[in-house]
């Protein structure tokens, strides 16, 4: 893995910082009016913020078609650097018919507030059913991310992006960490060796396991939570964090781990996901990472382990992180502990197996989850949250 003056190098040997200076911020605001507008989605907003801070490093900006087209059939930019999933500005061609190409474009938030600039190099067509089956490997419109693809708009728009202003986080103000503060708090730490844990499920006993089999073989766990733009009937943020708070409280070493939000949004793409997944958390300076079952997964569109396998595509040294690789989990009536089949001696019917789909279809029927599975104080709030009176 090749070193930086803060730990491992981010991908593409430089940590990108697309935040505007005061002065280059005020120089935008006093031609703010004059310029033509695009209003961003939830999405387009995490992709702003998430190139703006370096952590989808090496992009300064949304992707020109030549990069696009390469990440979409080859999972690589131009240049050859690794890249799984598209990031892209994509507008109707009645709002990208007046943009001209070589022009700064106002981009602004859902209430039309000024949050950043686009200079415009590029607006082109694409081919949606293209994207979703390579991205995706469906044209399933069920799957949340392809039906994101088809319900945007047809033309991209491309170009170096700059964010006005880093605004602290509504809920989360002491978790925003991003990439150059988390890089220098683990060198602080004497953290050599970071493993990056990716979740947009609160933190069950399966988690909790794979995670502290990766804790005795590293520095630091950096547990990143996602709270960008995600499914409608996944668990809130703010619930998702009050139960990784519980956990870090009562459960988990707390000189050995970092919690800190992810502000990117879930695509939902399996395996592609997961390899882009990892390339974020090299960004924030962790050293490896933890893929586990149908990591990034919806429905029964991936494989079990496709999300490992993926990773045996490319070169490590290309990846630059190292992934850790974990079996489905389960609590083992016969060992009483939790286990995977690598460990474990029990049958399947030995094994208790839960996920945050039954979960919440075991509160909604007002029953705790088992301890087998999740943290009775866990269980609680999120009881509580789902204001659930339990039995």
């Amino acid at each position: 893995m090749t070193t930086h003056v803060d730990g491992i190098a981010p991908h593409g040997g430089h940590l990108i910082n697309r935040i505007a200076s005061e002065a280059e911020r005020q120089e935008f605001l006093a031609q703010g009016e004059e310029l033509p507008r695009v209003q961003l989605d939830e999405r387009a907003i995490s992709d702003l913020q998430m190139i703006a801070i370096g952590g989808f490093s090496p992009l300064m900006g949304f992707m020109e078609q030549a990069d696009y087209e390469q990440v979409v059939t080859e999972m690589r930019l131009v240049n050859g650097t690794v890249w799984s999933i598209p990031i892209t500005l994509s507008v109707s061609p009645e709002q990208a018919d007046p943009l001209k190409e070589g022009s700064w474009v106002r981009l602004d938030d859902g209430e039309g507030g000024f949050i950043g600039v686009l200079e415009l190099t590029q607006k082109y067509h694409y081919n949606k059913a293209h994207e979703v089956l390579n991205v995706y490997g469906t044209d399933d419109i069920k799957h949340p991310g392809v039906k994101v693809v088809y319900d945007q708009g047809a033309v991209n728009l491309a170009g170096p992006v700059w964010l006005l202003k880093r605004d602290p986080h509504p809920l989360f103000p002491q978790y925003q960490i991003d990439p150059l503060v988390s890089r220098a708090k683990f060198k602080e730490l004497g953290w050599q060796t970071v493993v990056g844990f990716q979740t947009r499920n609160p933190i069950h006993r399966a988690h909790e396991y794979i995670q502290k089999c990766a804790l005795e073989t590293v520095d630091g766990l950096f547990l990143h939570p996602l709270v960008g733009a995600t499914k409608s009937d996944d668990i809130p943020a703010d619930v998702r964090m009050r139960c990784y708070e519980i956990m870090l409280e009562h459960y988990f070493p707390q000189d050995r781990v970092m919690l800190a939000i992810n502000p990117s949004a879930m695509r939902y793409a399996g395996p592609r996901e997961a390899i882009f997944h990892a390339l974020i958390r090299k960004n924030y300076g962790c050293t490896h990472f933890i893929v586990g079952r149908d990591h990034a997964g919806v429905g029964d569109y991936y494989g079990t382990y496709d999300a490992q396998k993926i990773f045996d595509q490319f070169d490590p040294q290309e990846l630059g992180i190292q992934p850790m690789k974990f079996e489905h989990a389960f609590y083992c009536t016969r060992t009483q502990q939790m286990a995977t089949t690598k460990t474990s001696p029990s049958q399947v019917e030995e094994r208790i197996h839960l996920s945050g789909t039954k979960v919440r279809e075991m509160l909604r029927r007002g029953e705790l989850p088992p301890p087998q599975f999740s943290r009775p104080e866990v269980a609680a709030e999120l009881a509580k949250a789902m204001q659930v009176p339990v039995a």
